[in-house]
């Protein structure tokens, strides 16, 4: 047997866990993983030589993977040193949005730490508290009941990644030399013994739901609030179910995928905003709040919930490993999967409805008051977006979501782009799936996420992207894998926009140097070092006029890039809170 036979087997693990594609940063401490995985006729190997860029296209694929309901981890392999460190950001936002990646860092014998060695850091648990698990596999493997520790580590760690709440788990490889196989060594991939875990369903017992059920029943004023979550066309149907037939206000994002349907509640960062008056906040507060999902965008919304708390808040998540209190309200952990959760709920108080002869949609004044400060929001954002003049980078963001296929994967970055997304809103008709890296909210590696996406769907992928975030990730491109399904719309102001819209930045003579980064770049030179076709507009008809084919399939990625004048953006943006105060702050 070869002296790393192990190694060669944890390629074949990989395999029988049902773990397809591999992302590899070459190096040569990592050689022998390199080597096993990208001689397994089986697995789907990519090169990214940019660790940090690596890291969040193996999300990406992996966050797709779950909106394509295959939720298995996608592995990453890099070298030892400082490589491994770059893949932090990545790793910190799977944990944090719960994606499942399997780490697996080469290393030098631990005996070589600190011992002046090259490429020789700290590498065991260096991803602290932002994986699920790290393991550190041994260096030696004579002992027989080494590669039963190594084999027995390895079905741990993938079990482990894909148990509910999913995750990133850190496999640390220290490899002594001679790892390179000599001239003529094959590698044979041996039987492995592969263990399972059993899934336990999460169903809540009788009298718990009986509990809950009475509950249900004496809160007068209930609210159900979705945060992030892949797009899930079932629990849409359940949830607009709940709010059409019993009255219930259910409040969505963009990122939440529960889009405008002429039920759901998605204007909500307009109307909640804190110049709204106290009594017309007053009269929204629930009794009941209802919350599922991850992390919530809207600032506003979040205000709002902390500042007027429900009497009740029920959180239901799929497990109850964490307690998560974001409005620091919360009555009730519920830890079991939402669509079961809501469509029971549904079903048992519809039975119930039925048993004493309510066959009609019930009437809310409580639904009445969230739809209509929706509705009127709603008309304010468009009356904001229909002049002409002056095109705004919002106005851009509205003009290309209409122009968005249907039935297509829609990737937002943070900063701005996430945020006037939201404020426009998609309808429900579209059938758009939506995603963002707001598991730490970071501009770093969302082009490499929406590259990595894009290699995990035959969809149309596109990507909204500031130019800070786009220039930062730039190396995501820097690969021969740029699929030509995706899209990338680049709005391009010269700076950190969203300084300007914060007060506190805002009004500091130092704003342009130290806040804003402004840069002179463009586009146009990365698009082509990548092959991939590129417009630009400086217009409403120049986008217009690039509109009319950037969507259209065809053989190679394409780079549309929006320029306009932050100036002009923040003014008409301090114009729209204007008007939010004039509407609202005296209900």
């Amino acid at each position: 047997m070869p002296i790393l036979q192990p190694i060669v087997n944890l390629a074949e693990l990989l395999y029988q866990k049902g773990i397809t594609d591999v992302i590899v940063s070459p190096g040569s401490r990592s050689a022998p993983l390199t080597l096993a995985v990208a001689r397994h006729p089986k697995l789907r190997v990519r090169v990214i030589a940019d660790e940090r860029s690596a890291g969040f296209i193996a999300l990406g694929l992996a966050q797709q993977r779950i909106v394509n309901g295959q939720p298995k981890p996608v592995a990453i392999i890099c070298t030892s040193g400082s490589a491994v460190y770059n893949l932090a950001p990545a790793v910190a936002e799977a944990y944090f949005q719960e994606i499942p990646l399997v780490l697996l860092t080469a290393d030098r014998p631990r005996e070589w730490v600190q011992q002046q060695d090259g490429q020789t850091i700290f590498q065991a648990g260096i991803f602290g508290s932002h994986v699920k698990r790290s393991y550190d596999l041994p260096a030696d493997y004579s002992h027989p009941d080494a590669r039963w520790y190594i084999e027995r580590s390895v079905n741990e760690a993938l079990n482990l990644s894909g148990l509910t709440p999913l995750g990133p788990v850190h496999i640390n490889v220290p490899l002594r030399e001679p790892f390179y196989p000599k001239e003529g060594e094959h590698f044979r991939y041996e039987p492995v013994r592969v263990i399972d875990q059993v899934l336990v369903t999460q169903e809540l017992p009788a009298e718990t739901w009986h509990q809950l059920l009475s509950e249900w029943e004496g809160a007068e004023r209930k609210l159900i609030a979705v945060g992030q979550l892949p797009y899930h066309p079932k629990l849409t149907e359940v949830l607009q179910k709940i709010s059409e037939e019993l009255a219930v206000p259910v409040v969505g994002e963009i990122i939440s995928n529960q889009h405008q349907n002429q039920l759901f509640i998605t204007q909500s960062d307009t109307f909640l905003s804190s110049v709204a008056g106290e009594d017309f906040l007053e009269e929204l507060r629930p009794d009941l709040l209802l919350t599922c999902g991850q992390s919530f965008l809207a600032r506003n919304l979040k205000t709002f919930l902390r500042k007027y708390p429900a009497r009740q808040h029920w959180h239901i998540q799929p497990s109850a490993d964490r307690l998560v209190d974001s409005f620091q309200s919360l009555t009730k952990l519920i830890p079991t999967d939402p669509l079961y959760f809501f469509g029971k709920l549904f079903a048992d108080l519809d039975y119930q409805r039925f048993l004493q002869g309510e066959e009609e949609p019930e009437e809310n004044e409580y639904l009445e008051r969230w739809q209509m400060a929706d509705r009127r929001a709603g008309k304010l954002v468009q009356e904001t977006l229909q002049p002409a003049e002056p095109f705004t980078e919002w106005a851009a963001v509205q003009t290309i979501l209409d122009a968005v296929p249907p039935h297509s994967v829609l990737h937002l970055a943070n900063s701005m782009p996430v945020r006037y997304a939201n404020l426009c809103g998609i309808r429900a008709d579209q059938h758009i799936a939506v995603s963002a890296n707001r598991g730490t909210s970071g501009i770093d590696g969302c082009l490499s996420t929406a590259v990595g996406a894009a290699l995990a769907t035959d969809q149309l992928v596109t990507l909204f992207i500031g130019d800070v975030a786009f220039f930062y990730d730039r190396n995501a491109l820097w690969n021969s894998y740029v699929p030509a399904n995706l899209r990338i719309v680049l709005f391009n102001n010269q700076g950190g926009h969203i300084f300007r819209m914060i007060d506190g930045p805002a009004q500091q003579p130092e704003l342009e140097t130290y806040f804003e980064t402004e840069q002179p770049l463009t586009g146009r030179t990365t698009a082509e070092e990548a092959g991939i076709g590129y417009r630009s507009s400086h217009g409403r008809a120049e986008l217009q006029l690039a509109l009319a084919d950037f969507f259209t399939p065809g053989s190679k990625a394409r780079l549309l890039e929006v320029f306009t004048d932050k100036r002009v953006n923040a003014t008409a943006f301090q114009q729209y809170k204007d008007k939010v105060k004039r509407l609202f702050g005296g209900v």
